[in-house]
């Protein structure tokens, strides 16, 4: 991985939903989960660039145990000093991730944990979704006002909005059971006030999904491990599959608009080249 983006656009790399669990141990007593997240990792660290900062949006262990978040670390530890944000998804405990990455002050000490980041020209500004003891997302009136405040601060400067439930329905029906059930609506009327809002990023789905949201793009990508069964009936049954794992980095060109790309994580054949002595390989 280079040490610095060749033309100086800035890389937000998202990853989401790892689950991970303490060593050894089976996601739904069939999925070890942690060596899907170091591949993840070490694809991130072949890519030919660099990125500015990576965003975990939730879900980052399976039952937010300490044992599990110190699992997680020593899965993170060779993205070395790429700086690295985390959000809390369902399956995390807040005071839990807080002991846990002492060190990343961004996470506050109590609350809701909401933070708003530089990363390179863009700016990072988090929700947190979690609705303790449950599956479902909620945003109440006070972390809206504080999106809402520092949105305002933030007006002449790209922004993404990262967050662990998707604020839209999927299709998937029994995904959107447990889906972002308060502040969506609000959440939406607020983004529509703020055209430098480049993108709403989400986790929780396990799948890419991107739908118009605000007068942006709201999204969710698939996870480094297991991925939800694209079923849209509304009575499908909740279940999962090894699909392919894949994160998403966001590039933000000088003056230009963020382009998202969906990368697959692993080790494939190639790069093989198209032409040969400056011709098309025939």
């Amino acid at each position: 991985m280079n040490s610095r983006n060749d033309n100086e656009m800035t890389l937000l790399l998202q990853l989401s939903d790892p689950h991970i669990r303490e060593p050894g141990k089976l996601a739904y007593g069939r999925i070890n989960t942690a060596p899907y997240l170091a591949q993840a990792v070490q694809t991130i660290l072949h890519q030919p660039q660099r990125p500015d900062a990576i965003v975990i949006t939730g879900d980052l262990t399976d039952f937010g145990r300490a044992t599990e978040y110190e699992h997680l670390q020593s899965l993170l530890a060779p993205l070395g000093d790429v700086p690295l944000y985390l959000l809390p998804g369902n399956h995390d405990e807040r005071q839990q991730l807080r002991a846990s990455f002492s060190t990343h002050a961004y996470l506050g000490t109590e609350g809701f944990v909401q933070y708003s980041v530089p990363v390179g020209e863009l700016q990072l500004v988090t929700l947190d979704t979690v609705t303790p003891g449950e599956s479902h997302g909620t945003l109440c009136h006070q972390r809206l006002a504080w999106l809402e405040e520092e949105l305002e601060k933030q007006r002449h400067k790209p922004v993404v909005i990262a967050m662990h439930h998707p604020p839209f329905q999927t299709l998937i029906g029994h995904m959107d059971k447990i889906g972002l059930l308060t502040g969506a609506p609000e959440l939406e009327a607020i983004v529509a006030r703020f055209p430098n809002v480049e993108r709403v990023i989400c986790g929780h789905l396990h799948r890419s999904i991107q739908v118009r949201f605000g007068g942006t793009i709201a999204s969710t990508v698939p996870s480094p491990a297991h991925q939800v069964c694209l079923d849209i009936d509304p009575n499908a049954a909740s279940a999962w599959t090894l699909e392919p794992p894949s994160y998403a980095l966001h590039a933000l060109p000088q003056g230009g608009r963020l382009v998202s790309h969906l990368a697959a994580s692993g080790a494939f054949e190639g790069p093989f080249p198209f032409h040969e002595g400056g011709k098309l390989i025939d």
